[in-house]
């Protein structure tokens, strides 16, 4: 009611969050809905600038921030023809807005209920529009095929609520379970510990890099996670051998999703129980895939010319259902390639197996074409991190006059440090001789976007 009345704005109005997790992140985001507004959830890591970009593409007439944003802000908005409201969280201005509730308003389904941009790792971020529909298919889809939450659970905000962790919002309050937001308004892993001692029936959701970081501290502090219940990781590839290992520190809490903000958390699951079927045969080839499709949404492996593949070969994952994106915010070009027939090409390489689980190759721009054999880097990847003293690995293509392109391994030594020759020999042992690295780059640290996914654009950049 205080944005309708106090701040003028009107059903289908955009209003911008920029926030470290807050209480007052939900609390804006659920009014916003509640009043017929669309959320705009923009990453708080992100430069002015980049924020500026969001603001002004996506038209948000009112901003609310944390106050170590207020300041940055006011650079964002600088020059803007119409400039947003600015609305500091916690302060008299905020609390003028919690004024008495309104009176429940229908909200179309088909409503912009979430505006979300993309990381923009091949160019300027995209915003996805998720309708009421898109996130009551997705919560539906959560409780039904990754984790079945009860009043009793709670979700614990320790990644960014701009991102996955605010979507799942969604189920956990459709299910009446508690939201927990850390003091620190992030991700401490002593903290997270700490709160999953005071809690039971946590759920979280992390990505990889996340998950790699919470096994570290379990394995020198002892596991003590006693009401830690599900862990849903995704958001970035998760290697076989870092899973292996989680699962063997942490125990089988984990679930994956597979999914993207233009079908957002909802294409395949992995639940709890496959992770946790050690005693099979295909375990490994299941626990390396991204799972079974998602009740309510078909998948289907394409080639370019949109046909259906069979099991075992590589096409563009597609999808089609609830939960799909109506499209791109103003731009019309890119969701016309993106949306084909009513299915959303993910951009996505994938394969089917005979039981019908997923597995991610890689993303069609990041594949390499070597002598006219494909190479997908992550199977590159997976082999050269079973050595013990590599941390982290990157794999791209470059230019290569007499092969087209060549493999090339971006490495972060660990302890002991490997040498190439190492990784070579790891490589032929392991894969076709092509498909090994023809050259190894050492590196302090591999480049990463806010949500910790390696750019892999910045690494062809360096060649």
């Amino acid at each position: 009611r205080g944005m309708r009345e106090k701040l003028g704005l009107a059903p289908g109005d955009r209003v911008a969050i920029v926030m470290r997790n807050a209480p007052q992140y939900a609390e804006v985001m659920l009014a916003a809905w509640w009043a017929g507004l669309a959320a705009v959830p923009v990453n708080a890591k992100l430069h002015p600038r980049e924020v500026a970009f969001i603001l002004e593409d996506s038209g948000a007439k009112a901003v609310f921030a944390t106050p170590d944003w207020v300041a940055g802000l006011a650079e964002a908005v600088a020059g803007m023809p119409r400039a947003p409201d600015v609305i500091e969280a916690g302060s008299v201005g905020y609390d003028a807005l919690l004024i008495e509730p309104m009176p429940v308003a229908p909200v179309p389904d088909d409503a912009l209920a979430w505006l979300f941009y993309t990381s923009g790792t091949t160019g300027r971020p995209k915003g996805a529009m998720l309708s009421h529909a898109n996130l009551r298919a997705m919560a539906q889809g959560y409780l039904t095929d990754v984790d079945a939450v009860t009043p009793a659970d709670c979700l614990l905000h320790a990644a960014p609520m701009s991102h996955g962790s605010g979507l799942y919002l969604a189920p956990y309050l459709l299910a009446g379970a508690a939201q927990v937001i850390p003091e620190s308004g992030g991700f401490d892993p002593a903290e997270v510990f700490a709160l999953c001692g005071a809690h039971r029936g946590v759920g979280m959701f992390a990505a990889p890099t996340i998950v790699r970081r919470l096994v570290d501290h379990a394995t020198a502090r002892g596991p003590a996670l006693d009401g830690l219940r599900t862990l849903v990781y995704g958001g970035g590839p998760m290697y076989v051998a870092d899973l292996l290992r989680a699962l063997e520190v942490m125990g089988p809490r984990f679930a994956q999703i597979y999914g993207q903000g233009e079908s957002p958390m909802t294409i395949t699951a992995l639940g709890k129980r496959i992770l946790a079927e050690r005693g099979h045969p295909r375990y490994l080839d299941r626990i390396g895939s991204v799972g079974l499709p998602q009740s309510g949404v078909e998948v289907a492996v394409r080639d370019g010319a949109g046909r259906d593949l069979p099991a075992g070969e590589v096409g563009e994952v597609c999808v089609k259902g609830a939960v799909v994106m109506a499209g791109y915010w103003g731009n019309p070009e890119a969701t016309a390639k993106a949306l084909r027939d009513g299915w959303l090409w993910t951009g996505d390489l994938g394969a089917f197996d005979g039981e019908g689980f997923l597995t991610l190759k890689d993303r069609s721009k990041d594949l390499i074409i070597s002598g006219g054999s494909n190479i997908y880097p992550r199977e590159v990847e997976e082999v050269l991190l079973a050595h013990p003293g590599v941390a982290e690995v990157s794999v791209v293509g470059r230019a290569d006059p007499e092969w087209g392109e060549v493999v090339v391994a971006f490495v972060v030594a660990g302890e002991p440090a490997p040498t190439a020759a190492e990784l070579d020999a790891l490589c032929l042992g392991a894969m076709a001789r092509f498909k090994r690295p023809k050259e190894y780059r050492f590196v302090a640290e591999l480049p990463k976007n806010n949500y910790g996914k390696v750019l892999k654009t910045a690494l062809r950049a360096m060649l």
